[in-house]
C-alpha cells in the first residue's frame, strides 16, 4: 500500500494542547518529542576532555535550534561551575559550505550539526585549539582570546597540537603543514599533494572501516612527523549520482569495491631539523593495509601495525630512526579474521609494552619485552576486555574496562602489571549497566558515562579506586526532568536468553507495551542489526523509537545473532564466508520462542533495521517469510560486491572464491517475499551506495512484485537531520500500524 505522511496527526496536537493542560497532553509520546527534547534519548554534553593537570574538563554543548550548533565550554572540577570559552557565532554567525573532503570525514566520524565540533588542549593546558569554517582557530584561557591561525580559501583539516605545543599542524587541500607558534611562520612537509595523491590523510577505508581518521603523527619529542603518502589512483573510479532536491550531482569517487584494487601506501618519518622525509617503502610488504601507528616514548622509534589483505594477519613493525631499519616485533593469525584494537601501550622505560590479543579466544591484555618477547597475560577467561583504559606506572597500575560480569555490562577494573592472577582482575564500577570510561593524564581521575535500562545517561567525575566526585550531568528524572511526564507510559526492557543451534547463548531483550495484558495477542516488532563490530542487547538506556513502538502498542523484541560484537571469536566465526545465514537463522530462533508466547500473534510479526540492519530485514523478509509479515530496509546492502574491500573480505574472503557472495546477496531469494516490504535510501549515500536499494528495485519490478521505497534527496548514509528523522520514524510507524498493528 503506498504510503502516505498524515499531517492531521499534527493538526490534532497542536489543538489539544490549546485544550489540555501541559501534563496530560505530554504523557502521549510523539516522534516529535523524541527529537525536541534530549532527555528522553539521553543525550550528554559531547567530547568531554580533561585538561592537562585535572583541574578542568572542557566539553562541547550544542543549541537547541536544528542543525545544532556546538559551542566550547569549560567546567571548573573544585568551583564547580560551568563557563562558556568560545561561541561559534562569536567567530562567524554563517558557515561555510564545507569541502567535499571535510563533508566526507564528517560522515565517517558520524559527526552532524555545525559550529565547533573537534578540538584539543595544549600541552600545559593554557590554550586550545580547533577548526571552524575551514579555518584554524587558537583560545588562550588567561587572556580569554581568540586567534585565528589561518585565513584561507582552502579548507585545514585533521588540526592537531604538537606534543609539547610548540607547533599546529593540519591538512589542506591534499598536503601536510605545521605553524611555529613562536614565530607564526607556516611551513609545508608536503608540496605534492593533488589530484589522487594525498599526504597526511586516512584513505576511505582507513576512515570508515580501520577507524583510523588521521595519516600524521608527531614524535613525542616534536622532532619529527610519520606521515602517510596515499596513491589512490589504483583504486575504481565509479561515477555516481549525488540526487538532491533541486539538482543532481555526478560524483566520481574512488570507491574500492570487493576485490578490486586499494591504494599504494607508504608511510615516511619527516625530521623537523632537515625537512627531509625516509619513506620506509611499505610496498615491499605483501598487499595489505596500514592500519595503526605509534611513536615509542623515546622518539626514536616507530611502530605501525600491516594487516593482510585477506586480514588474517596482523603484523607489529618498529622502525629505528637512527639506523634507518625495521624489524618484526610480532604476528598475530587468525582462521577466520583479526579484529583491529587501539590498545598498544609503550611503557615509559622504553622497554616494554602492552598489547591485545584475541589468540584465547577472548580479547585480553598481554605485557611483552621491547624485542618482541612475551612476559605474561594480564587479563584471561571466557570474558571480553573493551578496552585499555588508562596504567598508572608509578604504583604499576592498570585499569581496563570488560565484560567479565556479563556480556550485557562494561564495567572499569584494575590489576597489576606484576599481577600473579590474570583472571582476577578488581572490579571498580558497581551498578549495573554501560560504564564508558575517560581517565586524565596523572590517572588520577576519571569520568564514568553511564547508562541502564532505568537511568538515561549520566556523568560523574571519580578518584582511581571509584569514590564518587561530582555529577558533570546527574540527568536524573525529577518532576522538571523532560522523561517526567511520560514516566506512567516508560516501557522498560527486559532480558532474556535462548539457544542457537550450535548451543551458544543468544541474549535478546523484549519491551512490551504499555497496559500489557498478557490475555490479548500483539503485534512483534523485531529491531534489528545483527552485524559483526556491533551490539544492540546490552543493559544500557534504550532507543527513542523502541519506547515509542511499544506505546503505540507494539511488542518490540531485539536478538543479538551470532556474528555480533564482544562475545568472543566462537560466537562471531560462525559467519565467515557466510554472511546473511547463521544471523537470519539466529533471528528465526527468536521468532520461534515469541510465536510461543500465549500474548504474541504469530500472524503480526514485523521486522526493522538500518544498514547491516536493512540486510538483514530483506533476508528475513526473503529467506523467512513464513515468520516476516511486514518488514523495513532502511540503506540496506543488497550485493557484497558493491561494498568495500576492507569490511567485506574480512568477513567473505574474495569475490571468485566459491559462492560466498552469490549465497549472501539478497538477489537468489528475493522471489521469496509475500509481505509487505518498505525500502528506504539517502540519495546521496556514498558508504551504501544508492547503487544497492535501485538494483534490488529493478530486480522487484522485473518480478512484478509490490513494495514500497522512501528515498531521501541529498542524504547520505545516516539520514540526518531532525526534520528529516521525524519523517523517517513517522512513516517507519505508520508503515507496521497499516501492516501488522492493531487489526
Amino acid at each position: 500500500m503506498p504510503f502516505f505522511f498524515d499531517r492531521r496527526i499534527q493538526t490534532i496536537a497542536v489543538i489539544f494542547f490549546g485544550c489540555f493542560s501541559l501534563s496530560v497532553f505530554a504523557e502521549e509520546l510523539t516522534i516529535e518529542r523524541l527529537f525536541s527534547a534530549p532527555g528522553l534519548t539521553g543525550e550528554t554534553p559531547k567530547s568531554l576532555k580533561f585538561a592537562p593537570g585535572g583541574q578542568y574538563l572542557s566539553y562541547l554543548k550544542g543549541s537547541k535550534e536544528e542543525p545544532q550548533r556546538y559551542d566550547l565550554w569549560l567546567y571548573d572540577i573544585e568551583a564547580d561551575t560551568h563557563k562558556l570559552l568560545v561561541a561559534a557565532d562569536q567567530i562567524a554567525a554563517n558557515e561555510l559550505e564545507l569541502s567535499d573532503e571535510e563533508k566526507a570525514r564528517r560522515e565517517r566520524q558520524r559527526i552532524s550539526g555545525n559550529g565547533i565540533i573537534e578540538y584539543s588542549w595544549s600541552a600545559k593546558g593554557d590554550a586550545l585549539l580547533f577548526p571552524y569554517n575551514g579555518d584554524v582557530f587558537y583560545y588562550q584561557t588567561d587572556d580569554d582570546k581568540v586567534t585565528q591561525l589561518t585565513k584561507t580559501d582552502a579548507f585545514e583539516t585533521d588540526v592537531k597540537f604538537s606534543p609539547k605545543s610548540s607547533y599546529v599542524s593540519f591538512v589542506r587541500e591534499q598536503n601536510l603543514y605545521f605553524i611555529d607558534l613562536a614565530s607564526g611562520e607556516e611551513h609545508a612537509v608536503t608540496t605534492k599533494g593533488g589530484e589522487t595523491l594525498k599526504f597526511g590523510m586516512a584513505e576511505f577505508v582507513a576512515q570508515e572501516e580501520m577507524k583510523r581518521m588521521t595519516g600524521y603523527w608527531w614524535a613525542p619529542d616534536e622532532s619529527a612527523i610519520a606521515l602517510t603518502k596515499v596513491d589512490e589512483s589504483p583504486v575504481p573510479l565509479a561515477t555516481r549520482s549525488e540526487i538532491y532536491a533541486d539538482r543532481i550531482e555526478t560524483i566520481q569517487q574512488r570507491y574500492p569495491f570487493a576485490g578490486s584494487d586499494n591504494v599504494e601506501i607508504d608511510l615516511g618519518v619527516y625530521q623537523i631539523a632537515d625537512k627531509q622525509t625516509n619513506w620506509l617503502q611499505l610496498n615491499n610488504l605483501n598487499d595489505g593495509y596500514l592500519a595503526r601507528v605509534k611513536w615509542v616514548g623515546d622518539s626514536n622509534r616507530l611502530s605501525y601495525q600491516w594487516q593482510s589483505r585477506n586480514q588474517q594477519a596482523l603484523t607489529l613493525w618498529l622502525y629505528n630512526r637512527a639506523s634507518e631499519t625495521q624489524r618484526e616485533l610480532l604476528t598475530e593469525t587468525s582462521d577466520s579474521w583479526l579484529n583491529l584494537h587501539d590498545d598498544l601501550y609503550f611503557l615509559n622505560d622504553n622497554k616494554h609494552f602492552i598489547w591485545a590479543s584475541e589468540r584465547s579466544g577472548f580479547k585480553h591484555l598481554y605485557l611483552y619485552r621491547l624485542d618482541g618477547s612475551l612476559i605474561r597475560q594480564l587479563s584471561s577467561g571466557d570474558w571480553q576486555v573493551d578496552e585499555l583504559e588508562a596504567i598508572d606506572e608509578s604504583t604499576g597500575t592498570l585499569y581496563f574496562t570488560a565484560r567479565k560480569k556479563s556480556p550485557l555490562e562494561s564495567h572499569l577494573y584494575r590489576t597489576q602489571l606484576n599481577a600473579s592472577s590474570a583472571a582476577n582482575p578488581t572490579r571498580i564500577t558497581t551498578r549495573e549497566g554501560m560504564h564508558r570510561i575517560e581517565f586524565d593524564a596523572d590517572v588520577r581521575l576519571y569520568l564514568d558515562t553511564y547508562s541502564s535500562p532505568q537511568q538515561p545517561k549520566q556523568v560523574s567525575l571519580h578518584g582511581p579506586t571509584g569514590n564518587h566526585l561530582v555529577w558533570l550531568a546527574k540527568n536524573e528524572v525529577t518532576d522538571e526532568h523532560p522523561l517526567s511526564p511520560y514516566l506512567r507510559n516508560w516501557r522498560y526492557p527486559e532480558f532474556g536468553e535462548l539457544k542457537a543451534e550450535d548451543g551458544q547463548t543468544l541474549y535478546y531483550k523484549m519491551t512490551k507495551p504499555r497496559d500489557f495484558d498478557a490475555e490479548k495477542k500483539y503485534p512483534v516488532l523485531v529491531y534489528v542489526y545483527g552485524g559483526p563490530g556491533a551490539q544492540r542487547v546490552t543493559k544500557s538506556w534504550g532507543s527513542g523509537f523502541v519506547q515509542y513502538m511499544a506505546q503505540q502498542g507494539f511488542i518490540v523484541f531485539t536478538l543479538d545473532n551470532r556474528g555480533s560484537a564482544n562475545r568472543g571469536k566462537r560466537f562471531e566465526a560462525p559467519i565467515y564466508k557466510n554472511m546473511g545465514s547463521p544471523e537470519v537463522d539466529d533471528q528465526v530462533v527468536g521468532v520461534k520462542y515469541l510465536t510461543s508466547l500465549p500474548y504474541v500473534d504469530p500472524k503480526r510479526i514485523g521486522i526493522y533495521g538500518h544498514s547491516y540492519g536493512g540486510y538483514m530485514s530483506l533476508l528475513a523478509m526473503f529467506k523467512a517469510p513464513e515468520y516476516f509479515k511486514a518488514g523495513v530496509a532502511g540503506a540496506p546492502v543488497t550485493d557484497w560486491r558493491l561494498y568495500d574491500t576492507h569490511y567485506t573480505e574480512r568477513f567473505m574472503g574474495m569475490p571468485g572464491d566459491g559462492d560466498a557472495y552469490k549465497n549472501s546477496s539478497v538477489f537468489p531469494y528475493s522471489k521469496n517475499l509475500k509481505g509487505d516490504l518498505l525500502i528506504y535510501h539517502g540519495m546521496a549515500d556514498d558508504n551504501v551506495l544508492f547503487t544497492h536499494s535501485t538494483k534490488l528495485y529493478k530486480q522487484l519490478q522485473d518480478n512484478a512484485q509490490a513494495f514500497e521505497m522512501m528515498n531521501y534527496p541529498g542524504k547520505k548514509h545516516s539520514i540526518n537531520g531532525r526534520n528529516t528523522k521525524i519523517h523517517l520514524y513517522s512513516m517507519i510507524a505508520q508503515f507496521f500500524q497499516q501492516t501488522i498493528g492493531e487489526q
